[in-house]
């Protein structure tokens, strides 16, 4: 489908070019500097693995992608980075693709085939470095009206997410493991997402800053403490995110891979006083989410435990009342008999579609990669999950944008 045609789908719903920045929030709600609601729409792109670059860049030019992007009636990219990037920025594409092939163990011939490409669709990168191609991705972005959170993913800049990946929970936290913190190191990560948000204020059209994707405790780890380290460590990095930018939204999820916010009921809500008005929560659910497995089969069960776990800090006038972004849910756009899903996949969405209508919440679909440069260890790796095709050229499921079209509309507001 072209992206002429996609975009007369969507009509309305196309980005908004006269969102006045910085957004804020009140309540449950953000809004913008002049008050009025900004509803996130969003969609994932990944930058966080071992080339450090935002993916795709090989297959088609920053602009091609941007544009659609902006035609499917996106109106924000969560943009995702590692700790590795943050902490060295300015390392040219070139060196990063050859340390990219020794970090993920493979070919690097393969990788430098890769630079060449992206060098080939993207002048830029013939002298750049992996800022560059950030600034890129966010300059290509904002020119269309669609604005941008840079979410950090990971520390090691590597594929996400599991137990034993090293990336997990903080290496100063309570019950330290090897397995799930080797690379979380929390004075590097605090350092890191000071320096994204420093930087990102030179970068018009990035609104929020993401604190970290999925912590997740393991054996030990956050369970006996009542979650002093969340409280802590997500406090000292949210407090300097807005000293370095006190323009963007702060956004932080719970423990257990960003689907557990429950402590805030049992041991009280964060102090968000130092970046008060700029405070977002955030949660993730996919069908095959362990936090929910025991509800996925009742819809109505599924939805009270959405509400439950995380949905439950949209009732106003708590202390913990924010608004919450669905920052991370998706599905297999490989095809099935459900308009392109499978019958799983089409029962968990409608489920929690139905779910995010009934509050009119913000939302981030994972993801719109294609392809990756590399995923675990394999070259060209397709996302089955895209919303565009493997060469990056238009949609992977003709159908996304009938699927996808309900979530646009805003039916609330302050």
């Amino acid at each position: 489908m072209k992206i002429a045609l996609v975009a007369a789908i969507f009509g309305a719903a196309l980005p908004a070019l006269g969102v006045k920045l910085p957004l804020k929030t009140s309540s449950r709600w953000i809004l913008d500097a002049d008050g009025q609601r900004v509803k996130l729409r969003c969609v994932n792109w990944a930058g966080h693995l071992e080339a450090n670059t935002p993916e795709g860049l090989n297959k088609q030019p920053v602009s091609h992608i941007a544009d659609f992007v902006a035609a499917q009636g996106f109106n924000c990219v969560r943009l995702t980075y590692s700790i590795d990037h943050a902490l060295n920025p300015n390392v040219p594409l070139s060196q990063a693709f050859a340390s990219a092939a020794t970090a993920a163990n493979i070919d690097v011939n393969a990788m430098n085939t890769m630079y060449a490409q992206i060098v080939e669709k993207n002048s830029f990168a013939a002298s750049g470095t992996t800022r560059d191609a950030y600034a890129a991705v966010i300059s290509a972005l904002w020119e269309r009206g669609v604005m941008t959170i840079l979410d950090n993913h990971v520390s090691k800049a590597s594929w996400c997410c599991g137990l034993t990946d090293g990336n997990g929970w903080w290496d100063k936290g309570y019950g330290y493991t090897a397995a799930n913190s080797r690379f979380f190191n929390t004075d590097n990560w605090l350092n890191g997402v000071e320096s994204m948000a420093a930087w990102a204020a030179s970068q018009p059209g990035v609104i929020g800053m993401g604190l970290r994707n999925e912590i997740r405790e393991f054996l030990l780890q956050g369970t006996f403490n009542g979650r002093t380290d969340w409280y802590n460590f997500l406090g000292q990095a949210a407090g300097r995110v807005h000293r370095a930018n006190p323009d963007v939204l702060v956004i932080m999820g719970g423990t257990q891979s960003t689907t557990d916010l429950t402590h805030l009921r049992t041991e009280g809500n964060i102090d968000w006083s130092a970046w008060a008005g700029k405070h977002v929560w955030e949660w993730h659910a996919y069908e095959f989410t362990v936090t929910y497995a025991l509800f996925k089969a009742d819809c109505e069960a599924l939805q009270q435990a959405y509400g439950l776990f995380n949905g439950f800090v949209l009732a106003q006038g708590e202390e913990y009342t924010a608004p919450l972004l669905l920052s991370e849910f998706g599905f297999g756009m490989a095809g099935g008999p459900n308009t392109g899903l499978s019958d799983d996949d089409d029962r968990y969405f409608q489920c929690l579609k139905d779910y995010v209508l009934g509050n009119d919440s913000e939302w981030a679909l994972w993801a719109l990669m294609g392809s990756y440069y590399v995923r675990e260890g394999t070259v060209d790796s397709d996302e089955s999950f895209g919303v565009m095709d493997h060469d990056w050229v238009g949609l992977r499921n003709k159908d996304l944008p009938a699927h996808l079209a309900p979530m646009f509309q805003v039916t609330q507001g302050p």
